[in-house]
């Protein structure tokens, strides 16, 4: 089985994520499973939770070229996609790449630069290239984009848009340790030590695991229910904005990703269930008066699995 094949670096992987990252195994996992159908990851979640150290320690397990933007309001498109300077030797403009020509890139603090500089990305994320001055330029094919924001502080932030939103693969959350957790933290502070990864996924493991999840077999029943569920979304009176089909795909391409992860070759309608909030929830506009009465897209999406029937006795074995 594929699995088996790859089971050695994705369980190393996971082994040199826990050696820096303390808990947090659930969203380890979500980034894993974005990077793997080339998507990207919107990591929301308060200050001093270990946003910046898991996009960090995710690109170093990987063995990738990491770059970090710091989102300001008066950060400009070209200072992330880069900018034509004029030679005075040669007589002629020459293109000077900026932060996104890289593997990982970390955006931090999205929301804190102006929608003109936050829209600079779109084309990076879609279609992994640049186009400046008239001039295409090609990016990394594993180019990612884990972003994040704070969701509580609004003060100088500027929302993303609903364009943005959509070519984020997944929104996940960190969440406070626990108290063991918490002490684990403050124990390895006092060391003080920087932690040995040990050898990094090297590019041939990874194109063998991208191949591996192509592999996946998501059965016709579970195509049909993944579509229903974004469908549903689409007739609620509490949603303005449903699932776009590119939620449809992105929810089928991840539910690969995260049974091949977890070492199996087809996809179980609990990898759906599993996958639904953090891959539709951002996508959803909720409507005013739903916001008013506190229902959250979170809330939403749950509302829509218990409404539409889960396949059952359905052989999901090729």
């Amino acid at each position: 089985m594929v699995t088996d094949k790859a089971s050695s670096p994705i369980s190393r992987f996971k082994d040199m994520m826990s050696g820096v990252i303390v808990g947090n195994e659930s969203a380890i996992q979500l980034a894993l499973v974005a990077f793997l159908t080339e998507g990207h990851v919107l990591i929301e979640d308060v200050p001093g939770v270990g946003k910046t150290l898991l996009a960090r320690t995710f690109a170093r397990c990987l063995g990738l070229e990491f770059r970090r933007i710091q989102f300001t309001p008066d950060l400009l498109p070209s200072d992330i996609t880069g900018v034509n300077v004029f030679n005075p030797k040669t007589l002629e403009f020459e293109f000077k790449p900026g932060p996104v020509f890289c593997d990982i890139l970390l955006a931090d603090e999205i929301n804190r630069a102006t929608p003109r500089t936050q829209s600079s990305l779109l084309e990076c994320m879609e279609e992994r290239q640049v186009t400046i001055d008239g001039v295409t330029h090609k990016l990394s094919p594993l180019f990612t984009v884990l972003a994040t924001q704070n969701p509580i502080e609004l003060q100088g932030t500027f929302p993303l848009p609903e364009a943005q939103m959509d070519r984020f693969l997944m929104r996940i959350h960190l969440g406070y340790p626990d108290e063991d957790q918490e002490a684990e933290i403050l124990q390895r502070f006092e060391q003080g030590s920087d932690i040995s990864l040990g050898p990094p996924i090297t590019r041939e493991e990874i194109a063998e695991l991208k191949q591996g999840v192509t592999q996946v077999y998501l059965s016709d029943d579970l195509k049909t229910y993944i579509t229903n569920i974004c469908r549903r979304t689409r007739t609620l009176d509490t949603v303005e904005l449903g699932a776009s089909p590119r939620a449809t795909l992105s929810l089928a391409r991840a539910c690969k990703a995260y049974a091949f992860v977890e070492g199996r070759s087809f996809v179980l309608p609990d990898d759906v269930k599993a996958l639904a909030v953090p891959v539709l929830a951002h996508r959803l506009v909720v409507s005013q008066d739903s916001f008013i009465r506190g229902i959250s897209a979170h809330d939403i999406v749950m509302q829509v699995l218990d409404d539409v029937p889960v396949p059952i006795g359905e052989n999901t074995h090729r």
